[in-house]
């Protein structure tokens, strides 16, 4: 089996970012919609690309994202929707996800 055929593990830190980012993304999101952008499209493109201008200065959106590594965001976010997964999933008796 080639090295491509395992699963390799993928470690973060034990501290949790969520204060931080949630902290970030809130004040980044508020900064794109009061410049009249799509803040979903805009941080998507900052975090696959890493490019800064998807971000404005405005509100120092900008410098406050930069702070953070896009990894991190990136473990939050997933975190987030995975744990309104599990509890839709359980509120609901154990619905099934329509992917």
């Amino acid at each position: 089996m080639s090295s491509f055929d395992k699963t390799m593990k993928f470690n973060f830190p034990e501290e949790s970012m969520e204060q931080e980012v949630k902290h970030v993304m809130l004040q980044v999101h508020s900064a794109l919609e009061e410049k009249g952008y799509n803040s979903i499209n805009q941080i998507v493109g900052y975090l696959l690309s890493g490019d800064p201008a998807y971000i404005p200065r405005h509100q120092d959106a900008r410098n406050m994202i930069r702070k953070l590594e896009r990894d991190e965001i990136l473990e939050e976010l997933v975190k987030f929707y995975i744990k309104k997964i599990m509890r839709l999933k359980n509120a609901n008796n154990g619905f099934r996800c329509r992917f």
